[in-house]
């Protein structure tokens, strides 16, 4: 089972195990969802003409980074205190798997905020998406529970790989061995960037008009 009554060895702490997620999960669901009715609640500024309307998704993810951020010393006190032994070499990819996370949530910001000011059902449709993101990616449970048939669509979900980078580099000892499955998320995070802004830009001048 996916969410079993008892978590096997693997994920305990499961205390420990769940933050790893869920601390960079809350940062990506609520960047996003507050991007999508960013532009529309910042009407005023847009109709401004010197105003760069892409600075409000933006600062939207940047300001989850910031809470992340400070979400980090709690998960590094929950590391001390469940003695969970650390890895230099591992703890050297974990700016990489926060940069890749950072490029993602800002392509989907960008593209999911000039979208939703022309259409407004995208923000309710995507609080429903996220919650079924939410169970699609391995955070209040491990990857090599899921069936193989399942593991496979998985792995498709890109925070499946950002979720586990997490966990590698914070909850399990050894090798990093996510870092293949990263560096090619890294790829693609950089083509949602381009496509979210260049869909922005296109739209740009539609924006004033719409909110």
């Amino acid at each position: 089972m996916v969410l079993p009554g008892v978590h096997p060895a693997e994920l305990e702490p499961f205390a420990l195990f769940l933050f790893c997620g869920i601390l960079p999960w809350t940062w990506f669901s609520s960047s996003l969802l507050e991007a999508s009715n960013v532009l529309i609640a910042g009407g005023n500024l847009i109709r401004k003409v010197l105003f760069p309307a892409e600075v409000l998704p933006i600062v939207t993810v940047l300001a989850g980074l910031v809470h992340f951020c400070f979400g980090l010393p709690i998960l590094a006190a929950f590391l001390l205190y469940y003695g969970v032994p650390l890895v230099p070499g591992d703890l050297l990819w974990f700016p990489l798997v926060v940069l890749v996370q950072l490029v993602l949530t800002l392509g989907l910001a960008l593209l999911l905020s000039a979208l939703a000011v022309h259409f407004r059902d995208i923000r309710d449709l995507l609080a429903n998406l996220l919650t079924l993101w939410f169970f699609a990616t391995p955070i209040i449970y491990a990857l090599s529970q899921a069936p193989a048939p399942v593991r496979r669509y998985l792995n498709l979900n890109p925070f499946t790989h950002l979720a586990v980078s997490y966990q590698e580099v914070l909850f399990r000892p050894g090798p990093f061995a996510e870092w293949p499955r990263l560096l090619g998320l890294g790829g693609a995070a950089l083509a949602v960037f381009v496509l979210g802004y260049f869909v922005f830009d296109r739209l740009r001048d539609t924006l004033a008009e719409e909110v």
